[in-house]
């Protein structure tokens, strides 16, 4: 009270102030809180597009895989094996893709990588397929495919990273838990898979 009246302000002027200032805290904490939200959101919409940049390219491969095997079968009678994994590595990846499972989807890529690369190394013995317009611009096409894919999966892990570590920071984890943000799964190969099958070296 003796501050209070050497300072020239009442209780209720005192507790006026107060009042104003525990607003304006609110305010900052409830202003800042904002900040967090939308920093996540943008953070969360950065994986969905790296993840509809793979998405697109996983469909066009999907598109051009049947013309491969297509035109494979007209000089490859004895090979249906090899095309026929082809086909069912493809499925594999389809499924996984459509349903958006990345624990699911690496395996699966993995197995169609293998399996377009082996189809290539055996095409080696059929110089007419090698030779033909139509396998040649299938070979540039697929290659194609196969380098952007592994280029947008890097930055989509980048992405997957940067989002998984801020959601478990502090103070945005308690907006993570509270408004439903989960980490998202990077989307990796094993070991040898992850190495992109290099049409032009198989046929050099």
């Amino acid at each position: 009270m003796l501050y209070f009246k050497a300072h020239g302000l009442t209780w209720g002027n005192a507790m006026g102030v107060m009042g104003f200032v525990i607003l304006a805290v609110i305010i900052i904490v409830i202003i800042y809180g904002f900040v967090l939200y939308n920093n996540l959101v943008s953070l969360k919409n950065n994986v969905a597009t790296a993840w509809s940049n793979i998405d697109v390219l996983l469909k066009q491969r999907h598109d051009e895989l049947p013309k491969l095997v297509e035109t494979c079968k007209q000089y490859m009678g004895y090979e249906q094996p090899t095309l026929e994994k082809v086909m069912q590595a493809r499925a594999g990846v389809q499924q996984a893709r459509e349903t958006g499972n990345m624990a699911a989807l690496g395996p699966a890529e993995g197995q169609l990588r293998a399996t377009v690369g082996n189809l290539f190394a055996v095409a080696e013995a059929y110089p007419n397929l090698k030779a033909n317009e139509s396998f040649q611009q299938l070979q540039t096409r697929i290659t194609g495919l196969e380098n952007s894919i592994a280029d947008r999966r890097e930055f989509y892990n980048d992405s997957v990273n940067v989002l998984n570590t801020r959601i478990e920071q502090f103070p945005e984890v308690l907006i993570a838990r509270n408004f439903g943000f989960k980490e998202a799964d990077r989307l990796e190969f094993a070991g040898d898979e992850k190495k992109d099958v290099d049409v032009k070296a198989l046929f050099g």
